[in-house]
């Protein structure tokens, strides 16, 4: 079924594209388990499947409501992710500093994830992979941080940044809504993680001729953007924060919040009396980046 491209479908017969459809979603993201003698031939095509049948087959767009449909992407979300953080967990195991089977079993979990990012939106169920992602995110980056992969992994961290772009953009240009609370913490933990990396890259650029992992000027371009909108959906106070810890570090340069700075100035001018008392009841903590902010 997944090897090659199914011809249209009738459209009276929906049935059958959903079953063609759910299987291929099966087999794209594992689910049904490795199918020995294909292999990644399999998955990959399965992929491909979804792709041509969500661009191409009109009886696609139809069924994608359906619960079993659903059901089955919704489930796919989750084993990939998770998949993902248990194939990661076990670099931690590995006595080796790059261990190339665990590697390249993660890095094909990684081509699954910017697939699945590719893939969901045109189904309206990209919220399904942002919740869970941000449910894992802390623990992926207090793995990809550790000690051990200080001077390994490149490849892998570069990317991990490009999924998290991807999810920092749906949730900042609102295609997904989260809770306040969610956007704030998916900010923190991504934010110091993409501000630390960046001049790290370019300084291995720098000490190495042709090192391969950077971050392209495309990436930056988008993951500044999504910061700065993401920054802005969030309530005052937060707003506050973030923008204070942005002013202590403003030597690093990137991501340049300067935007998302003058916005957050322009709003407060006529709201600063609200938003002090708001603050009254706060700790010394509390109230220092709103002061940190107010001083510039």
């Amino acid at each position: 079924m997944a090897m090659s491209k199914v011809p249209n479908i009738k459209p009276g017969d929906l049935s059958s594209t959903k079953d063609i459809f759910v299987s291929a979603v099966r087999f794209a993201v594992s689910i049904e388990g490795p199918c020995l003698p294909f292999g990644d031939e399999l998955r990959i095509s399965a992929q491909e499947q979804i792709d041509f049948m969500l661009g191409e087959d009109g009886d696609t767009t139809i069924i994608i409501s359906d619960s079993e449909v659903q059901s089955a992407v919704t489930m796919g979300v989750y084993n990939i992710i998770h998949s993902f953080e248990t194939d990661l967990c076990s670099l931690l195991l590995d006595t080796s500093p790059e261990p190339e089977g665990v590697y390249d079993r993660i890095m094909k979990r990684v081509s699954d994830l910017e697939w699945m990012c590719n893939v969901l939106p045109k189904m309206d169920l990209m919220k399904n992979f942002v919740s869970n992602w941000a449910a894992v995110s802390s623990k992926i980056l207090g793995i990809i941080e550790d000690k051990k992969l200080d001077h390994a992994m490149w490849g892998l961290k570069v990317k991990l940044i490009e999924v998290a772009c991807k999810v920092l953009e749906a949730v900042g240009y609102g295609s997904v809504i989260l809770p306040s609370p969610c956007r704030v913490q998916l900010l923190k933990t991504w934010f110091p993680y993409v501000r630390k990396m960046k001049p790290l890259l370019d300084s291995k650029a720098v000490e190495e001729s042709g090192f391969p992992y950077k971050m392209s000027e495309d990436l930056c371009q988008a993951i500044e953007g999504a910061i700065v909108s993401l920054i802005l959906t969030l309530p005052s106070n937060d707003q506050a924060e973030i923008l204070a810890d942005w002013i202590r570090s403003r030597e690093i340069g990137y991501p340049d919040l300067s935007e998302a700075f003058e916005v957050w100035c322009y709003r407060t001018k006529s709201a600063k009396r609200r938003l002090v008392e708001s603050l009254d009841g706060h700790s010394d903590t509390a109230e220092e980046p709103l002061s940190l902010i107010l001083k510039y």
